[in-house]
């Protein structure tokens, strides 16, 4: 049973439908990217996973629960947790009291201590930081703020919304290779990213969205060497 699965799934905001039929699968410890150009469905069809839109047909389950018409917060009981596009950082908070909100769930309030600890530890830079407000942090900063208030969650999935939007190519590099020290916990992911090259070449398995359908899917050393993404999306 795979850890995440989307079957046939239906869904946008009021009249206009966004998704057509998405069907994909995240297994226990992989890595998978949904890419693709901006406006295409990608972030809809997190929001629908997340609970925070109802799909109108279909199916979601997480770790063999139905979660379609389960609430946000459950959902994240449950161990999907969402790193959401733009931080969405508390500006007026510290860094620390920003990194304890993502503690607040039942799962994870008893660990909230060595939680914050381990975040630290990964992330240098912000602990250095804990108790500047999040709003005078540079871009690459609060995205780590981000991350780490999601993995206080304690994530079974982290779904990672794009996370180099908007930052610098060295600090993007930088995310990227603390996001393959998270990896290398055995945490799974699903990153939604416009960053084609750089994202499958850190992913087990990838799918290419267009127009709110999976039009493509592979390894991600298969999808780097198709002809129709290399054109589209590389440039080659």
């Amino acid at each position: 049973m795979a850890m995440l699965e989307v079957r046939g799934v239906w869904g946008g905001y009021r009249d206009i439908t966004v998704l057509k039929g998405v069907t994909l699968e995240v297994q226990d410890k992989e890595v998978i990217a949904l890419v693709g150009a901006n406006g295409v469905g990608k972030s809809t069809l997190l929001r629908t996973i997340s609970g925070l839109i109802r799909p109108t047909r279909g199916e979601i389950a997480f770790q063999g629960i139905r979660i379609s018409e389960v609430p946000a917060h459950h959902v994240v009981e449950l161990g999907f947790v969402q790193v959401p596009e733009g931080k969405q950082l508390f500006p007026q908070m510290t860094v620390e009291e920003n990194l304890l909100v993502g503690s607040m769930c039942p799962r994870a309030r008893g660990d909230r201590v060595r939680m914050l600890g381990e975040v630290y530890a990964l992330f240098e830079e912000i602990s250095e930081r804990r108790r500047l407000k999040a709003g005078a942090l540079s871009g690459g900063e609060q995205q780590m703020v981000a991350v780490g208030r999601a993995l206080m969650a304690k994530p079974t999935l982290l779904a990672m919304d794009e996370p180099s939007l908007g930052l610098a190519p060295v600090v993007v590099d930088r995310l990227f290779s603390l996001l393959q020290r998270i990896r290398e916990t055995g945490m799974t992911f699903l990153i939604i990213e416009q960053n084609v090259q750089q994202t499958l070449e850190m992913t087990d398995r990838g799918y290419v969205m267009e127009n709110g359908q999976i039009v493509l899917q592979g390894t991600g050393k298969e999808l780097l060497q198709n002809k129709h993404l290399r054109t589209h999306y590389l440039g080659i």
